[in-house]
């Protein structure tokens, strides 16, 4: 095997296993029902192995492969697994899409490129319906106390150490949490939270859609994000989007996208445990499984 091959295959497998940053995540849905509920099937990330044979490695040299792709007008890239199913996460590389790629349409991502791109595609359960998931993404001061495994220090910690609405984003007065009311179409609310590793930091969260079988949402960081006091992301490096779709019944379909720009700081580049990891939790959050439950996805 030449040396290119190698570094492509282990470019391959780091890809299956993770992402190429530190996701400094946003708020998230919650439900009513406490973590641990039974109404929630607990899943747990589902590894991919990575294969790469020679015709593989000759067509990803002459051309990027088919990117992520969110449930908007096309089929999803991932696809959903079956709601009895793990989650399917995928953490993208620049290898794989191109250095210039450029998102789906309909995220309204204009920016081309990342540092770092992670998907998630799920199906869940949620009786309460379509007001108790929009009551949730308003509840931005639930989101205090979210944990993840955090894959430097080998043990759960607190991801999420505060956070609450904000007034408006320029007098960044604190409020309570937003109702389900406000949260309307094409609406933007703001909200400040304090990350473990880069500390405050104030967002946008807008409402893409809302009806009573789907809910979309975006969110970007406002206001410069810091890693020990060094700028790492500018405002709008770090957006995120989601789709929360109902299928039948109780059954939801879920599926989100986490992107940091091309131009971040390399500080925060290179640790795709933590990539998943971040991730996963938010996703654990917003179904109702208990965000420290083992097993974490990535050690």
């Amino acid at each position: 095997m030449t040396l290119l091959q190698k570094k492509n295959r282990q470019s391959r497998v780091r890809t299956a296993l993770g992402g190429a940053s530190i996701l400094l995540l946003a708020p998230a849905l919650g439900l009513t029902e406490p973590p641990g509920s039974s109404q929630f099937r607990a899943t747990y990330l589902r590894a991919e192995r990575a294969q790469v044979r020679s015709s593989d490695l000759r067509g990803a040299l002459s051309e990027p492969e088919v990117g992520p792709q969110p449930p908007c007008g096309a089929d999803p890239v991932p696809p959903f697994p079956r709601v009895d199913e793990p989650a399917d996460v995928k953490a993208w590389s620049a290898f794989e899409l191109g250095a210039d790629w450029k998102p789906p349409t309909c995220t309204g991502w204009t920016a081309t490129g990342f540092t770092s791109l992670v998907t998630i595609a799920a199906r869940f359960r949620h009786p309460a319906g379509a007001d108790d998931l929009l009551r949730h993404v308003g509840a931005i001061s639930q989101l205090g106390g979210i944990r993840y495994w955090s894959a430097t220090h080998q043990r759960w910690q607190t991801l999420i150490k505060e956070a609450h609405a904000l007034t408006d984003v320029q007098n960044a007065r604190a409020r309570g949490d937003f109702a389900p009311e406000e949260l309307k179409q094409g609406k933007g609310l703001y909200f400040e939270q304090v990350d473990n590793l880069s500390g405050k930091a104030s967002y946008q969260m807008r409402i893409l859609e809302a009806s009573k079988d789907r809910i979309v949402f975006e969110i970007e960081n406002v206001t410069t994000m810091k890693y020990f006091l060094v700028p790492v992301l500018h405002p709008g490096e770090m957006q995120s989007i989601y789709f929360l779709d109902r299928e039948s019944g109780d059954v939801w379909r879920f599926y989100s996208m986490v992107r940091t720009g091309k131009n971040a700081n390399h500080m925060i580049a290179g640790n795709e445990k933590s990539s998943i990891n971040r991730a996963f939790a938010f996703y654990r959050y917003m179904v109702g499984i208990p965000t420290d439950q083992e097993p974490p996805p990535a050690r």
